[in-house]
């Protein structure tokens, strides 16, 4: 028996994703793979992929670095993530992008 050790936040995530796709078991890895994703979004670029509004498959590199995006961050309002949301500084359309937690595909 292998045993999961989820942060707070993390089974935050996945309680908000188990309601929108009614089960459990996807909250669960989507919420898993969010926290790869910040993981990998705070250290550099990260390449991944997420369902857009209209349904298109998004293929994207972004970043949450600070030293990478430091120029364009202005304010301090409420993080997206509070509204269940990863939000990420996609480098090569040069603005933010957001995504739904529930959307996320895949993360190389």
């Amino acid at each position: 028996m292998n045993a999961i050790v989820l942060s707070n936040t993390t089974m935050r995530r996945a309680t908000v994703i188990a309601q929108r796709t009614n089960s459990m078991e996807m909250g669960v890895i989507k919420a898993m793979m969010i926290e790869t994703l910040k993981a990998k979004l705070q250290s550099g670029v990260a390449h991944f992929e997420y369902v857009k509004k209209n349904g298109e498959i998004r293929e994207a590199w972004g970043t949450t670095c600070s030293n990478l995006m430091k120029a364009k961050v202005y304010g301090c309002g409420i993080r997206r993530d509070f509204v269940n949301c990863v939000v990420y500084w996609d480098v090569e359309a040069g603005d933010f992008r957001s995504l739904r937690f529930e959307n996320l595909v895949k993360v190389f």
